[in-house]
């Protein structure tokens, strides 16, 4: 072959090459969108049916989430525990691993923060938030870390494992709150020992959120960072990808996933300090608030994508806080929310399935041939 076909056949392989990385994008992209749009047609077409008006609905929700600087801080708020709490799900779902259990690591995660105001209050400020947060990463990492260990050692179904171990930790923490560590100040509402003011989180300057927004956004890029720019992300992409052939070539698929789910119940321990530290002052009941739930539709819709749970956070933070002013206005339960986050999620789900199915700009990957 001359030379200048070997440099067109070499062309020819990286435009084919780059059109299937582009095409591979743009699906990462148009497809979430899609099923975020025809989940809320259907719940649009849910209203209706129920006699309500949907423009009114979202109307609200854009109002409530996102119309006045008011409602950004409330939104903002809110996605500060839905950055961590989804992040308990991306980064196992890279080794192939489902895991939903992350409210058991964040109300842990809170008593645990809890816990350590009352054996240590005599820290300093700094020393013991950061406290704190070792103590809630190390709960956290613990408790779903071990779901990664029960699947590896003995084959459990690491989802199964995940959700009632949640169960077990609300009926832990519950049980903690209301003895071992309740205060014998808190009467109506059980709860730990009110914080020190030195251990609160302040806000962040301008902004009149808590530094947890920060925290979480950094924590969505730097797991981006190890996804996809480090080896250890690329052995876990391969693992999850193919296990056996990851164990063929040696990579410790087990430690990995260990070390996955560990990581990821670490960032979803540290939402439950940040609500105790930076919104209720103290552990008690309103850890669990769901966030580990919503982290499950929030991971689903960005793919699983570090940066991408960053939007989608927000979105669904904004579709939370409207919840009091919808009930109000449009005389729907406060749950409404939910059944749109339901239909939503149903929508993400079909299309994971018929992606392989039908693939999308699938013309761009047939230029090859």
């Amino acid at each position: 072959m001359s030379m200048q076909a070997e440099l067109a056949a070499t062309a020819a392989g990286r435009a084919g090459f780059l059109s299937e990385t582009a095409a591979r994008r743009i699906e990462a992209v148009i497809l979430p969108l899609a099923a975020l749009l025809a989940g809320m047609i259907a719940f649009a077409i849910f209203l209706a049916f129920l006699g309500k008006s949907p423009l009114d609905f979202y109307l609200l929700v854009y109002k409530a989430g996102f119309g006045t600087a008011f409602s950004w801080t409330n939104t903002l708020a809110r996605a500060a525990p839905l950055l961590l709490a989804a992040l308990c799900v991306a980064l196992p779902a890279r080794l192939g691993l489902v895991i939903i259990g992350g409210e058991g690591a964040i109300v842990l995660g809170g008593v645990a923060a809890g816990a350590v105001a009352m054996l240590m209050p005599g820290l300093p400020g700094p020393a013991g938030i950061i406290a704190m947060a070792l103590a809630a990463a190390a709960m956290g990492g613990l408790w779903i870390g071990g779901v990664g260990a029960l699947r590896h050692l003995r084959g459990v179904n690491e989802t199964i494992a995940s959700l009632l171990l949640a169960y077990i930790a609300i009926a832990l923490m519950n049980h903690l709150v209301e003895g071992l560590l309740r205060d014998p100040a808190s009467l109506n509402k059980p709860s730990t020992a009110p914080l020190p003011e030195t251990w609160r989180i302040g806000e962040i300057p301008g902004l009149g959120v808590h530094w947890g927004l920060a925290v979480g956004i950094i924590a969505c890029i730097a797991s981006w960072v190890l996804i996809e720019r480090t080896t250890w992300g690329f052995a876990a992409r391969i693992v999850g990808g193919n296990v056996r052939a990851a164990q063929i070539q040696g990579l410790p698929a087990g430690l990995l996933a260990i070390g996955f789910t560990a990581l990821g119940g670490a960032f979803a321990g540290l939402a439950g300090m940040f609500e105790v530290a930076a919104v209720h002052g103290s552990a008690n009941a309103s850890l669990a608030a769901g966030y580990g739930y919503t982290g499950i539709l929030i991971a689903f819709l960005a793919r699983h994508n570090g940066l991408a749970i960053i939007p989608a956070a927000i979105l669904f933070a904004g579709f939370e806080a409207s919840s009091g002013l919808v009930q109000r206005r449009l005389a729907l339960p406060d749950a409404t929310v939910l059944v749109l986050e339901g239909m939503v999620f149903i929508a993400i789900l079909l299309s994971d399935t018929l992606q392989d199915r039908f693939r999308f700009l699938a013309f761009l990957e047939r230029r090859q041939k």
